[in-house]
């Protein structure tokens, strides 16, 4: 079987006596679409910053891309993107000049990256928008703009934290044709998010909890698992779970 692309075991985060990731384990597939689901507070975004090379865990190990993030975080940040919660691109630059700023940080030179930023614009139908600054595009454009800016060298996994956060629902929906996109170029998709409804379109979710993973699955299994209608349902029972201590 193929290796996975990303294996945690037993991950574990710790400021002073706050456990903000307490012995997470699991893998993602290469080009899988695996979101990391839960509330604001559950770990997610601390568990992806480990992942990332950006945040050294306290315990436990994991591998990104071959590499391990507390040994050698470098190399895990060459081979992935990179997607926050807030606006990652700059404003006050065109949008031209944010793919050119960002493909040059990526080791992308000319040719290759005009080449690349031309496609980037033809894909996204900004041809006639490659010349206004950033700060002037509407949310949905820029989100779409940052993820593809994210995957612009073709990197083995794109992480990205809360990516549709503000965003319309038909934004939403677009937004994640660009990941399905992505996942059928080979590219592995980690998203955390906190809205449920997004778990329908991963082909597997984990579900954090007060910084554990309290399942993981595909999204049909967990519904079947819980007698549960949607993912909001799945979250609700495995959160009062959490309150009650079972």
């Amino acid at each position: 079987m193929e290796q996975p692309i990303i294996q945690a075991d037993k991950l574990t985060k710790r400021f002073g006596d706050f456990v903000a990731t307490d012995a997470i384990t699991f893998d993602v597939a290469r080009g899988e679409i695996f979101g990391f689901l839960g509330a604001n507070g559950a770990g997610k975004t601390t568990a992806m910053r480990m992942l990332c090379g950006l945040s050294t865990p306290s315990s436990g190990r994991a591998h990104v891309a071959g590499f391990d993030v507390a040994t050698h975080p470098e190399d895990v940040k060459q081979n992935i993107g990179y997607m926050s919660q807030k606006f990652s691109l700059y404003e006050n630059l065109t949008v031209a000049e944010n793919i050119t700023f960002f493909g040059g940080i990526y080791g992308l030179r000319n040719p290759v990256l005009r080449d690349k930023r031309e496609q980037l614009l033809a894909r996204l139908e900004l041809e006639h928008a490659a010349d206004k600054r950033v700060g002037s595009l509407p949310l949905g454009w820029k989100q779409k703009l940052a993820f593809s800016v994210a995957i612009l060298h073709d990197p083995k996994i794109v992480f990205l934290d809360e990516p549709t956060g503000g965003v319309d629902p038909f934004t939403r929906r677009q937004f994640w044709n660009l990941l399905y996109s992505a996942a059928g170029q080979g590219i592995t998709v980690f998203v955390t998010t906190h809205y449920m409804d997004e778990a329908e379109y991963c082909h597997r979710v984990s579900i954090m909890v007060d910084g554990r993973m309290a399942a993981l699955d595909t999204p049909r299994r967990l519904k079947e698992t819980y007698g549960a209608a949607s993912m909001d349902d799945v979250f609700y029972t495995l959160a009062r779970g959490a309150q009650r201590g079972e």
